[in-house]
């Protein structure tokens, strides 16, 4: 390693964060990274731990000791590209991943994790600003054309690595801007979109052909699903034009809390209420957009969107945000030799909880309740009730109902499955969760039952991680390529 005791002499550093009093006055990132010389004293603290469990903890497997080293040394060009010999989108990853690889990290054994993410966050950031981030355009190409249905990380990461091997890819995309859920699910505090725009067009260059606006399948009104297409293909038509489609959409079924006033004006998955927000930033004009100005804000949900709903009703200027968890508070520190390397249950406070927002944990929603008069419809309260957990069920806690105060309430509870309409119109098999059935050994390679049709990344492991998705693109990009070559130099 680049230096051998450097785990012994430096501590953990973070990436710094702007004030909370500016950061709320913009949409902006806040997050700032690390300086060339921080990066190198972090990157000192990776050990020569013998077996790297950073890089089975990583859903990718990054090389994370090597570009360690590299950027220990000042090899900041060589950094970059081993972190890219594994991930394609690492300034996607940089910023939004919640980094499993750090709780795999041999040194978070006993001490701190290596800050790997704000390494990479690093590299990537370095390689973009020194030019060496590039278009790789295909010395030959093979005369095969690939469908890819879905513009996320999974539809991207498949379609670059197919093109780069010389294939003709079309990208559809249902809404107005490619990204997916990166695009419309992601706040741009988390991640500015011109990340995601400057990857399109690196993409172009290498021969990626995108279509937006294009809606392939079916998708009823009433699932609620973000759906601006202006154009509607049939999966016969694709089939009659790519030799390979591949399905790579989002889990994007909201799970719905059907309790009496679920129906009052005020209740709102959050997917209505985030995209909007992300529309605005770009420019567009909203109609009827959903806005926390001067409300109680509940969300319900405690993960990563109801993280992000918080952190957008504060910027909008509500008058307070309450976050709700059925399950009980988990210990602010794990147990580490017990669920090492695993990723652990724990306490995560993240940075819109820090900006403004009451966390209740174990309590149930009983009811929505609506105003009187003019308010009449409109949802106005919440009434609660605590919980506890006996032998894995859950027993509502006698006494302790509750009313709180609720003029917003956004539910992020997370996502059931793909929209079950583009897979029925397919005809594709599905699992008992409702997501596209399709193995990801060597055997099975992604392909689902139906012929020339492939699965990967939300469409067909359920809601999951940004990584993970990355993941999937890329084994079902070489999956594909066997497929249609009969042999593959692309990565698994």
């Amino acid at each position: 390693m680049g230096k051998i005791t450097g785990f012994m002499e430096f501590e953990r550093l973070e990436e710094g964060y702007q004030p909370i009093e500016l950061r709320l006055k913009s949409h902006k990132e806040f997050v700032i990274g690390l300086k060339d010389d921080e990066a190198k004293i972090q990157s000192a603290r990776c050990m020569d731990c013998g077996t790297p469990f950073c890089n089975s903890g990583c859903p990718v497997n990054n090389i994370i000791p090597d570009f360690n080293e590299l950027v220990f040394r000042g090899d900041w060009k060589n950094a970059i590209d081993v972190l890219h010999s594994t991930n394609n989108f690492p300034e996607f990853t940089g910023r939004i991943c919640p980094a499993p690889c750090e709780a795999a990290c041999t040194l978070n054994v006993n001490d701190d994790a290596v800050g790997i993410k704000s390494i990479e966050h690093a590299i990537i950031d370095r390689a973009w600003a020194e030019g060496w981030v590039v278009p790789r355009v295909p010395k030959v190409k093979t005369g095969k054309t690939v469908a890819i249905v879905g513009s996320g990380p999974a539809g991207l990461a498949a379609a670059q690595q197919l093109a780069r091997v010389g294939h003709d890819v079309t990208v559809f995309e249902k809404n107005d801007r490619v990204g997916g859920l990166l695009r419309y699910g992601i706040p741009d505090f988390k991640m500015e979109k011109l990340h995601i725009d400057r990857r399109v067009d690196q993409m172009r260059a290498e021969g990626v052909s995108f279509r937006t606006g294009v809606l392939v399948g079916v998708i009823p009104e009433s699932t609620k699903v973000i759906n601006w297409a202006t154009e509607v293909i049939t999966p016969a038509q694709l089939k009659s034009q790519f030799d390979v489609v591949l399905l790579a959409g989002g889990a994007e079924l909201s799970r719905d809390l059907p309790v009496p006033g679920r129906d009052l004006e005020g209740v709102h998955f959050a997917m209505e209420f985030l995209p909007l927000q992300n529309k605005v930033n770009a420019g567009d004009k909203v109609k009827g957009q959903l806005r926390a100005d001067g409300k109680h804000v509940v969300v319900i949900g405690g993960g990563d969107t109801g993280s992000d709903c918080v952190g957008t009703s504060n910027r909008h200027g509500a008058a307070s945000v309450t976050q709700f968890e059925l399950m009980p508070m988990p210990p602010e520190h794990e147990d580490k030799p017990l669920v090492w390397p695993y990723w652990p249950t724990k306490l995560r406070t993240s940075s819109s909880h820090e900006e403004g927002c009451e966390r209740e944990f174990a309590i149930a929603t009983k009811e929505f309740i609506g105003g009187e008069g003019k308010a009449k419809g409109k949802v106005k309260a919440v009434r609660t009730v605590r919980v506890e957990w006996r032998g894995g069920k859950m027993v509502e806690v006698a006494g302790s109902e509750q009313i709180l105060p609720a003029d917003l309430v956004l539910l992020a509870m997370g996502f059931t499955s793909p929209v079950a309409g583009m897979l029925d119109a397919f005809g594709i098999d599905k699992d008992q969760r409702g997501n596209a059935r399709a193995g990801t050994d060597e055997a099975a390679g992604y392909a689902t039952n139906v012929p020339q049709v492939f699965a990967a990344g939300d469409v067909r492991r359920g809601q999951s991680l940004v990584v993970w998705a990355i993941r999937e693109g890329r084994q079902a990009a070489r999956a594909i390529d066997l497929h249609l070559m009969g042999r593959s130099d692309l990565p698994r």
